[in-house]
């Protein structure tokens, strides 16, 4: 597969890759906890905490891949992306604009 080229053709290829509604969903709930997590360690300065954000993020994430949408995670190839369009999609899931049930967003 060649190289994408620009992060508006990413986010589409982004969004393909994460079709699978349980997918969305663990993706959704685990960078859910990523901002719980930050508030706290934030609220209680507590920066061990922060070690715990990857995990959170990528486990979720990862078992959404995995196990239901049998793909491999964009990360391994577009690092940056792929973290920006999570949080993107989250908020894009959020307001509204993308849903769960709705796999042709």
């Amino acid at each position: 597969m060649e190289r994408i080229k620009t992060y508006k053709d990413f986010y589409k290829f982004y969004l393909t890759e994460h079709s699978d509604n349980t997918c969305r969903v663990l993706h959704f709930v685990g960078t859910s906890i990523i901002f719980i997590i930050a508030f706290f360690a934030l609220y209680l300065s507590q920066p061990k905490l922060w070690i715990s954000v990857p995990i959170v993020g990528y486990g979720f994430a990862w078992v959404g891949h995995f196990f239901f949408e049998k793909n491999k995670p964009a990360t391994f190839k577009y690092p940056l992306w792929s973290l920006i369009s999570d949080f993107k999609m989250f908020f894009q899931i959020l307001t509204g604009k993308i849903s769960f049930k709705n796999t042709n967003d």
